[in-house]
């Protein structure tokens, strides 16, 4: 699976356990045809749940005048997505995990989406 496609299904993911009660691996099986997981994709999905306190302090205190909770759902997924790529994946480089971010959040967010996304992340650089 490519990386774009595994950060496409690891958003769906993670949007799917914020609006719903199912656990980590069961959103994983929901939003993947084949049974064997893409390990980019597992890496994304884990490491975003069991660093999210962490990683919404960090986003929380670039934000200027937003509050951390007026986020919306799918920018709040995609910034917690690149903020653990950014901190956590050496692989990536920083620049490649805004980018990503950005497309995601304009492919499931609204108009000015990816703007929001692409700001609050560069600040975080």
């Amino acid at each position: 699976m490519k990386r774009r496609t595994a950060r496409e299904k690891a958003f769906q993911a993670l949007f799917q356990m914020n609006n719903s009660e199912m656990d980590t691996d069961e959103a994983i099986e929901h939003v993947v045809e084949d049974p064997t997981v893409d390990s980019f994709l597992y890496e994304l999905v884990h490491g975003v749940i069991d660093h999210r306190k962490e990683l919404d302090e960090w986003i929380a205190s670039h934000l200027d005048t937003w509050s951390f909770d007026r986020i919306p759902k799918v920018e709040k997924t995609a910034l917690r997505m690149a903020a653990f790529e950014m901190k956590h994946n050496e692989e990536v480089p920083n620049q490649v995990a805004i980018n990503e971010a950005v497309e995601l959040a304009k492919i499931f967010g609204e108009e000015d989406s990816g703007k929001f996304v692409n700001g609050v992340l560069s600040k975080m650089l």
